[in-house]
């Protein structure tokens, strides 16, 4: 692993510079899941939610967070991204059930945009939950992480075996 560099001469945080580093495509998927009952997942797939469409609301709050990540986020740079998509997948396996997200960014810059998929998925989960909330009060977010990152010198990375594939 690198040294860290997001400290300055005096050891204190600060914003990495990356002026000198080359623009690159690059591309972040990351991914977590919504664990709930089965009444709160079948009232979600057949649109029986008072708030709305969950997933609808849910995929826009995931883009809009994705793209304001350097907002949330102190030492994140902000980005001009590309693309973003999220993607949601409901489930019944082992007893339990849920939704799957995943969350794909995109970029030409000279940082990645793990973050910022990071911060999708997140929020996306968040937003599952507050609209669920009056329905269930217990759903649990779980798993939240980096799937896969390509571009830019660190090189690409994928999950250990199990992670899960990319949705999107």
């Amino acid at each position: 692993m690198n040294a860290l560099t997001h400290f300055n001469d005096e050891g204190r945080a600060r914003m990495v510079d990356v002026s000198e580093k080359e623009r690159a495509d690059r591309v972040a998927c990351a991914a977590g899941v919504v664990l709930m009952n089965e009444d709160t997942l079948r009232r979600i797939e057949e649109g029986r939610i008072g708030k709305g469409d969950v997933l609808a609301v849910a995929q826009v709050a995931g883009v809009m967070a994705a793209k304001r990540t350097s907002d949330l986020i102190p030492m994140c740079h902000p980005l001009m991204l590309t693309g973003v998509d999220i993607a949601f997948r409901p489930f019944r396996s082992d007893g339990r059930c849920g939704v799957e997200i995943a969350c794909t960014v995109r970029c030409r810059e000279r940082t990645g945009v793990e973050m910022e998929a990071l911060t999708g998925v997140s929020v996306a989960a968040l937003t599952i939950y507050d609209m669920c909330k009056a329905v269930q009060r217990d759903i649990r977010i779980d798993g939240i992480r980096l799937l896969t990152k390509s571009g830019g010198r660190s090189g690409d990375y994928r999950a250990e075996e199990g992670a899960g594939p990319c949705l999107v």
